[in-house]
């Protein structure tokens, strides 16, 4: 009998701490013939206050535990009442909804192990660690509907770095048997999923190449005062001019020379980065749409760093399918055009999935292999030394009104 299909509400929310993407599928059948199609999308903005809170966490600020536990279940309280809301926008009862799919509010990544001493310990220990927020029990209870969340730690516990793993998504939306595909997706950081003419899970590998709109953002907000989030249609950008001394000081950045499986985030390209341009605004006589255009085309080239260097040499891509807010900054796709061709360089949306969508209909398609109990961690991408069933479960309590 073929499996029935079930209704599962993606949730995600990157490394810009923006708001909530709400991604509703309808998804049936099991890998290699597993069946999604996307319902509806939509996205809800954090208030202020919240994003502000996520971001002085996520920057490494001292902060005492039971800020970090409130802010915990007040996300998941958020997040419940974007399901609530999703639903409502698309016209679905709760109660026909199957599953909740919630990828959480990342505010620290370290996906390589590293010695930690600290503790108590009477030996240096090798940790790595993830932690994403908005608890998946508070979502459940809220919306009254089961729900997967804290998907990283499985794939870190069998040796992964926890990251990525929106590429069991791409090798399902994007595997062809004749064309080489990479998916790119350019949210807060930059990553690759790398799908070979007629690839196999196990040919698939992706990684973070560096920051995508997260510099870019940072600077914008800096010089604005925070009346802008992000530099619509590159407008700024397109004011300014690159400042080669400081692009190649960017370019030069150890991180963009590991090999791998590697994952990185805003504990690495955040705060500190940005003091860091801002510091070199002054000595090269840098305006700050210049230093906005320098930063994105540092986001643009290290993409194309990552991909002559680690992907090219081995696999032949004809296609470059972009996702995420960058897709929409007409300076990163025009660079992306020009230091790629004869590389097709397209939008997600060319292939049914809108750009900022993306995401939160990879982790509907995650929750619902965790749903039926199979692994969706991809070891090529995440180095992890086995597959993994990702996630937690939290069941239901009375829907929510």
């Amino acid at each position: 009998m073929p499996q029935k299909s079930l209704l599962v509400l993606g949730l995600m929310s990157g490394t810009s701490a923006d708001g909530v993407e709400a991604a509703l599928a309808e998804i049936s059948g099991a890998p290699p013939r597993l069946h999604s199609k996307l319902v509806g999308h939509t996205s809800f903005p954090f208030p202020k206050a919240v994003r502000t809170k996520i971001l002085e966490i996520a920057e490494g600020a001292h902060v005492p535990a039971g800020e970090i536990s409130q802010l915990n279940f007040r996300l998941g309280g958020l997040f419940g009442d974007v399901a609530i809301a999703a639903c409502k926008k698309f016209g679905v009862s709760l109660k026909r909804l199957d599953l909740i799919a919630s990828h959480g509010q990342t505010v620290f990544h370290q996906g390589p192990s590293r010695k930690v001493a600290s503790g108590g310990w009477r030996v240096a220990k090798n940790v790595a660690s993830t932690l994403q927020l908005g608890d998946g029990s508070v979502i459940a209870n809220l919306a009254g509907v089961a729900t997967v969340s804290d998907f990283r730690p499985a794939d870190m516990a069998a040796g992964g770095q926890g990251a990525p793993l929106v590429p069991f998504a791409d090798y399902l939306l994007y595997r062809d048997e004749q064309v080489g595909r990479v998916s790119l997706n350019l949210g807060g950081i930059a990553n690759v999923t790398v799908i070979p003419p007629g690839a196999k899970p196990a040919d698939v590998f992706a990684f973070d190449t560096g920051p995508a709109n997260m510099v870019i953002d940072a600077l914008v907000s800096h010089f604005t005062k925070g009346r802008q989030r992000y530099d619509a249609d590159a407008r700024l950008a397109q004011r300014g001019k690159c400042i080669m001394p400081l692009l190649e000081k960017l370019l030069r950045d150890p991180y963009l020379r590991l090999k791998p499986p590697k994952s990185t985030g805003r504990e690495y390209f955040g705060r500190q980065f940005t003091s860091k341009i801002l510091k070199e605004g002054p000595r090269l006589r840098a305006r700050p749409e210049d230093l906005i255009r320098t930063a994105a085309v540092f986001t643009a080239l290290s993409v194309v760093d990552a991909l002559n260097r680690f992907v090219l040499p081995q696999t032949k891509v004809v296609q470059l399918i972009v996702s995420g807010g960058g897709a929409r900054n007409p300076l990163l796709m025009a660079q992306l055009e020009a230091a790629l061709a004869p590389i097709q360089v397209l939008r997600s949306e060319q292939f049914g999935v809108p750009e900022q969508s993306k995401e939160a209909y990879a982790f509907a398609l995650l929750g619902y292999e965790t749903w039926h109990r199979r692994a969706s961690n991809l070891p090529s991408a995440t180095g992890a030394r086995r597959p993994a069933v990702l996630g937690k479960i939290a069941y239901a309590g009375s829907p929510g009104e």
